[in-house]
């Protein structure tokens, strides 16, 4: 694959793997989880987003983007001429030039992504490589990074070669060999463990566990040098029941792994629903209270697992 389509690159993040790092979200994933805070990434393809509040049609009658696009996607809503204006994301779907998103000044219309070539992504690497000081690197997130393997794997190598640490954030659904090939290449891993029985998992994420609980246990009983931490994000009346956390545990002490990290819920990806047209099931959702974290967490340290409280991981 030439090109990679990535939906953002932060370049100082200090919450996903050791030190100050570039953190590159790649687009496309194969599960669907309820609670997912970047909608933008699911899918391998560029999508329409519509910021409503920059929009100036309510103020100056603006028709840039109804009269730009093609396939009549975009119209005007409400009774006023002032009205703003609503996507037909079933057409938006179809559509590869977005002519749209070029006509709007006040950028309320944006894509969900990029694409993006090597010598363009090793660039922003390079760029920010001054500023990481010790300790820093390079961090995949998504989406699913492995979802682009090819384009990950060759990344992953060259950072290799440039003597620059290199970390994945992933769910681990991929094929055995495509998942051990890219990890090869890897220094730093957290895997996502949504939930232990199968059929939740499937239930709330559209893909059953069993690649993932395999790929975790083969790479923990290969040769693999690098430091892997699971994680699980904590999502009321679904994974966060004491028989959940035991089996984790049981799971992790199985292949000798000793350390997890829990995510607290919480509904930062919710204007993108909205952007994208999309209804968010978790909308009305609380973030996790501390006591469930903090009972959570002494479950895994009975155990003799380190549990990370959200970004408190020990680097």
């Amino acid at each position: 694959m030439d090109k990679a389509l990535i939906f953002d690159i932060q370049g100082f993040s200090v919450h996903d793997g050791p030190g100050a790092r570039t953190l590159i979200f790649f687009a496309g994933c194969p599960l669907r989880c309820a609670w997912c805070s970047n909608p933008e990434g699911l899918e391998l393809k560029q999508k329409v987003m519509f910021v409503s509040k920059r929009c100036k049609r309510s103020k100056y009658a603006c028709t840039r983007c109804i009269d730009a696009c093609p396939r009549g996607a975009v119209k005007p809503t409400g009774a006023g001429e002032g009205a703003p204006v609503a996507f037909d994301h079933d057409a938006c779907a179809a559509c590869d030039t977005f002519e749209c998103v070029a006509s709007c000044y006040a950028e309320a219309i944006k894509l969900s992504g990029t694409w993006m070539g090597q010598d363009e992504v090793r660039d922003v690497i390079l760029r920010d490589r001054k500023y990481w000081s010790d300790g820093g690197g390079v961090t995949l997130s998504g989406g699913e990074a492995l979802m682009q393997h090819e384009f990950v794997r060759e990344l992953a190598r060259w950072c290799k070669e440039q003597k620059i640490h290199i970390a994945i954030e992933t769910t681990a659904f991929a094929e055995r060999s495509v998942f051990m090939d890219a990890m090869q290449h890897i220094d730093f891993a957290f895997i996502d463990v949504k939930h232990m029985d199968s059929e939740r998992h499937l239930e709330k994420t559209g893909v059953c566990n069993d690649l993932i609980l395999g790929n975790i246990t083969a790479l923990a009983q290969s040769d693999w040098q690098g430091r892997l931490i699971l994680r699980m994000p904590v999502i009321r009346d679904y994974n966060d029941a004491d028989e959940n956390i035991l089996a984790l545990a049981a799971f992790m002490e199985g292949l000798g792994l000793f350390e997890v990290n829990i995510l607290p819920f919480h509904r930062l990806g919710d204007s993108k629903y909205t952007q994208l047209g999309k209804t968010y099931e978790y909308s009305e959702e609380k973030p996790t209270p501390e006591t469930k974290l903090e009972h959570i967490q002494e479950l895994f340290l009975d155990r003799g697992i380190a549990c990370y409280v959200a970004e408190e991981v020990l680097y």
